[in-house]
């Protein structure tokens, strides 16, 4: 049975994940659902930013991150250089941060010329005060990655996506 607070938080994530699609639909694109196994830690909520990364190790754009304060966004240092230089409009592609033991459940979209082209998908995480993992987890994004478990190095424990 949820209690107030984790009935909100899972409303915020649902209506998170709509407006992501919604604003992020493209002809040609294909949508995924992902879900995040943290590992049990203490402290803080977590904060994870999920980026499409070019073949060059670059990044590409935000595809979605886990953390609802914009004040903490800094945490995720390397994320952060590129998202604030770029000016990236984070409405709509976040959701509630993280905590230890939890998982969540997210979707969003990428174009279809970027799978089997090199790309990859880095989850990078940070916890107040405590340590920064700028590739939590890694996968490239092709058919042999999609419907696979990613092992994390950090606060994620896995993650596994699969085509919605």
């Amino acid at each position: 049975m949820l209690n107030i607070q984790q009935f909100g938080t899972k409303i915020l994530l649902i209506a998170g994940s709509v407006l992501a699609m919604a604003f992020t639909s493209d002809i040609g694109s294909v949508k995924y659902k992902c879900l995040v196994q943290m590992i049990n830690y203490t402290g803080e909520d977590a904060y994870v930013a999920i980026s499409l990364m070019n073949p060059k190790g670059e990044y590409e754009r935000t595809l979605y991150v886990q953390g609802d304060d914009s004040e903490w966004y800094s945490d995720i240092k390397n994320w952060w250089a590129f998202s604030s230089g770029k000016n990236e409009k984070l409405d709509g592609i976040t959701g509630a941060s993280i905590g230890n033991g939890e998982r969540q459940v997210l979707a969003f979209e990428i174009d279809e010329t970027k799978i089997d082209a090199g790309y990859k998908i880095r989850f990078e995480s940070a916890v107040e005060n405590q340590d920064y993992h700028v590739t939590d987890a890694e996968l490239s994004l092709n058919a042999e990655s999609v419907n696979s478990k990613i092992e994390g190095k950090g606060y994620i424990r896995y993650v596994r996506i699969i085509p919605n």
